[in-house]
């Protein structure tokens, strides 16, 4: 039996074990299975990996996408520019362990973003500095997409959330979120800026996927905002990595 699954903490918001078991249902993949491991902190990742040696590939997400680097042996050499990883692959050749790291963040966020990109975005404001938003950067940044990170504290290359004017809003045609901020349970959170702003010029999009509309999607709907939700990009992340951890040359 081949297994895959999803590491991080907590994952009860997760739906990648569903979509991977449906889909073995729906293949006929009868020889792999995919579960959670719930992982607070990665001191307990080697012996997992050790333990388990029909573990073939992981998933990783929030909060270990950028610490996870330090445990791996390889990577994609887009990784050193994004500084994140959410895809492993493991193989066990002569009694040894290698870890190769990927990022499928790319492929989802270019997959959702592809019906907008030939009307051109200008700008673009991504909420949020976790290992999501470095890979929203790079992929934005290769389309000549002009950034700019928001946080909740003012730091180098960073603006925070007091600091978006009206102006700033009203010239932004793209704004992302990268933050758990109303990720189930707490679904009724949102980024704090200033909706009333906001109009059909925007387009708001959401990683979080539960629920699909998010709270943050939700204000700039009615605002006449078109939005991307986080579910599209899910589910190119999960063929993704299905590919990474069946492509023989990686």
């Amino acid at each position: 039996m081949r297994k895959f699954g999803l590491i991080g903490y907590p994952l009860g918001h997760s739906f990648s074990a569903k979509y991977f078991c449906v889909k073995f249902a729906r293949e006929g993949i009868m020889d792999c299975s995919y579960e959670n491991y719930p992982l607070e902190t990665l001191d307990g990742f080697r012996e997992m990996i050790s333990g388990n040696t029909e573990i073939c590939g992981l998933n990783v997400t929030i909060p270990h996408k950028t610490e996870i680097i330090k445990y791996i042996d390889e990577a994609e050499p887009e990784i050193k520019e994004i500084g994140a990883v959410n895809v492993l692959k493991i193989k066990r050749e002569g009694g040894k362990t290698i870890i190769s790291g990927f990022n499928s963040d790319i492929t989802g966020i270019e997959a959702s973003l592809l019906p907008y990109q030939k009307e051109g975005i200008g700008k673009a404001l991504i909420l949020g500095t976790g290992g999501s938003s470095k890979a929203v950067a790079f992929t934005l940044q290769k389309t000549g997409t002009e950034i700019t990170f928001v946080s909740r504290t003012r730091k180098e290359n960073c603006l925070a959330y007091t600091d978006l004017t009206e102006e700033i809003l009203a010239d932004t045609g793209l704004i992302i979120n990268t933050t758990p901020l109303g990720m189930f349970p707490d679904t009724e959170s949102l980024p704090d800026i200033d909706y009333n702003i906001l109009n059909e010029k925007h387009i708001l999009f959401d990683l979080v996927y539960n629920p699909e509309i998010t709270a943050f999607l939700k204000k700039g709907k009615e605002r006449g905002c078109r939005i991307i939700t986080g579910l599209s990009m899910l589910h190119a992340q999960a063929e993704r990595s299905w590919e990474i951890w069946n492509d023989d040359n990686l």
